[in-house]
C-alpha cells in the first residue's frame, strides 16, 4: 500500500499500548510518528488513539492543549481508537456519571459506551468476532473492555460479537472496542490504512 499522503500514520503517545501498533504498521510498510503535542498533528496522515485508561487519557490530553486540535483533525483526518481509545472518541458513557470519575470523551463517534462493560482486568478474554465484509473471523483480544451499548444513525457497525457491535465506522472514524495489535491479524490495522489512503486521495 502507497502512503498517498506522503505523511505516516500518527500514534497518540500520551499513554497506553502504542508501541504494539507501531509494531502492526511497521509490518505492513508503513512509517507511524509519535504525537504528544499540537504541532505534531500537523506531520501525520492519520491518528490511531490506543489502549490504555481513559480517565488517565482525559487528564494528560488536557494537560497536553490537545483537546480541541483532535476536534479539528479529526473532522478531515482518519482516526482510529483502540479500547480506550474509543471511549475518548464516543458521544459519552453510560456509567452513572462521567465527572465521578474524570473521563470527558471527544464526541468525535455517535456511540454510547460503558466503560469495563466486559468485566475487570481478570474478566480478559480473547474471542472469535464476526467482521461484516470478511468471513473469516478475527481473533479479538478484550482487555478491561468498553461495551457499545447505542449507535447513532451515522454509525456502522463492522464488527459483532455475538449480536453486540464491537467495532464501528463513522466516515473516516474507526472505534474498536478489543485490541487488533495484541495479535498476529493485521487485517484491521489494513483496513485503517485503506481509509488512510481514501482520506489522502480526497485531500
Amino acid at each position: 500500500m502507497v502512503d498517498r499522503t506522503g505523511k505516516p500514520v500518527g500514534l497518540l503517545t500520551l499513554q497506553g499500548d502504542y508501541e504494539k501498533h507501531r509494531q502492526a504498521f511497521a509490518a505492513l510498510g508503513r512509517r507511524t510518528f509519535g504525537v504528544r503535542r499540537r504541532a505534531e498533528l500537523e506531520l501525520v496522515s492519520s491518528l490511531v488513539i490506543p489502549g490504555g485508561e481513559s480517565t488517565t487519557l482525559t487528564r494528560l490530553l488536557d494537560r497536553a492543549g490537545l483537546r480541541e486540535p483532535l476536534l479539528e483533525f479529526a473532522a478531515s483526518h482518519p482516526v482510529m481508537g483502540t479500547c480506550a481509545g474509543l471511549i475518548m472518541m464516543a458521544r459519552g458513557t453510560a456509567d452513572e456519571d462521567e465527572s465521578d470519575f474524570g473521563v470527558a470523551p471527544l464526541g468525535l463517534l455517535d456511540c454510547t459506551v460503558l466503560r469495563n462493560g466486559y468485566g475487570r482486568q481478570i474478566d480478559s478474554f480473547t474471542a472469535a468476532v464476526r467482521l461484516v465484509d470478511d468471513p473469516v473471523d478475527f481473533p479479538a483480544v478484550f482487555i478491561r473492555a468498553p461495551r457499545v451499548v447505542a449507535v447513532g444513525p451515522e454509525v456502522d457497525v463492522v464488527a459483532r460479537l455475538g449480536n453486540e457491535p464491537v467495532a464501528v465506522r463513522q466516515g473516516h472514524l474507526l472505534g474498536l472496542t478489543f485490541h487488533p495489535e495484541l495479535t498476529a491479524d493485521l487485517r484491521l490495522h489494513q483496513a485503517f490504512l485503506r481509509m488512510v489512503d481514501e482520506a489522502g486521495d480526497h485531500h
